[in-house]
């Protein structure tokens, strides 16, 4: 299983008290210095972030917290939320406590997968659950990069702060959104410039910092869409895949205020091929070492794949296109923000056929003066 990973620290155990009573490890990817000789060297042998505060243009610098006031600073980022709607933008079948409560009916019942796995970072495989008939049994998971602490807490709870000074629109199921990006309707395949000013200014150093990972070097994002989620609104999203029309190969997450789950599953025929994980299990399987002894069927399989506060997501390849991604209700336990960043498709690159438009997005988007469209 070829995995372009940095050098790892010290072994570290993440407790996330929305999977419990799993344990997981998550894997560290080290940084990339964009400069040569003994400072490339010096970064390589790094397992977390460089220490830079956010440099936001328009706004005050991210405070400076002393040791005692940390913890209090991110407990009011996490309460500090907009006061909950009583109003709803759920359409169609979609629907969130506010809505459910007005109607006076119970949640629409939801198709739950039948066999359990939980993702491993630290090896790229996923893991039947314990107590599960798949316990024990892997196979292989590729396309997520998880990223741990990418941002300080101190950083986190500024950008947060950021993202509530300006309006928060109703979205389905529950959650809230602010775009920076072209309208877009994917139906149609058109999209609109007017109004788009680029990302927002807070955003820069987020996505400076970016490109020192090897599996975002080149990553330029022309769309930030923040959502917010919390649990007095029954905030979710349903299972399902981005557009590719518009939207490029990696698509990267930031996950703050509180840990949650992404489940990820897959509607296609046929059956997932297990091997027997050997033991001491994190240690990483070799695929095609071990024969297959088991099977299940696609669509009976949910991979669980739990994200820890402040770390950052990158979903490619098959994790990309061929594995739809959710956040459960349930794994809501309190406010969450993601900002997730959209690179441009093959056909708004540079040999694409609307490589004219893709180049005027880029230079808006990487202006960084955007506010919510």
């Amino acid at each position: 299983m070829a995995r372009r990973r940095g050098p790892r620290g010290p072994d570290r155990r993440h407790a996330n008290p929305v999977l419990a009573p799993a344990v997981v490890r998550f894997q560290e990817v080290a940084p990339r210095e964009s400069v040569g000789g003994g400072d490339r060297k010096e970064a390589a042998a790094r397992t977390s972030y460089p220490a830079r505060a956010l440099q936001l243009p328009a706004a005050p610098a991210v405070p400076r917290l002393r040791p005692g006031c940390q913890d209090a600073a991110m407990a009011a980022a996490a309460v500090a939320a907009p006061e909950v709607l009583r109003e709803c933008g759920c359409k169609g079948i979609r629907t969130c406590l506010i809505c459910e409560r007005q109607r006076g009916g119970d949640q629409p019942w939801q198709h739950q997968k039948t066999h359990r796995f939980i993702y491993y970072a630290d090896t790229g495989w996923a893991v039947g659950a314990e107590e599960s008939d798949f316990e024990g049994w892997a196979f292989p998971f590729p396309g997520v990069t998880l990223i741990e602490d990418f941002v300080t807490p101190a950083e986190e709870a500024e950008m947060v702060r950021l993202m509530d000074r300006d309006p928060w629109k109703l979205s389905q199921s529950g959650r809230r959104k602010q775009d920076y990006g072209p309208k877009v309707n994917f139906r149609k395949q058109k999209l609109k410039t007017a109004g788009f000013r680029g990302l927002p200014s807070f955003s820069r150093e987020v996505v400076r910092r970016m490109g020192l990972y090897p599996v975002l070097e080149d990553f330029r994002p022309v769309e930030q869409c923040n959502l917010d989620y919390c649990p007095e609104r029954g905030s979710a999203i349903d299972p399902h895949l981005d557009d590719t029309w518009l939207w490029g190969e990696r698509l990267v997450s930031l996950n703050l205020l509180s840990p949650t789950v992404l489940s990820m599953s897959r509607e296609a025929p046929g059956s997932l091929l297990l091997c027997l994980a050997p033991s001491g299990f994190p240690q990483a399987p070799v695929e095609g070492a071990t024969a297959p002894g088991r099977s299940v069927p696609c669509r009976e399989v949910e991979v669980a794949v739990p994200l820890p506060r402040r770390a950052l997501l990158v979903l490619t390849r098959a994790a990309r296109h061929q594995w739809k991604h959710a956040i459960h209700r349930r794994h809501i336990g309190a406010r969450r923000v993601s900002a997730t960043f959209r690179e441009l498709s093959a056909e708004f690159g540079p040999s694409g056929r609307q490589r004219e438009l893709g180049q005027e997005l880029l230079q808006t988007s990487l202006s960084f003066q955007g506010r919510p469209t």
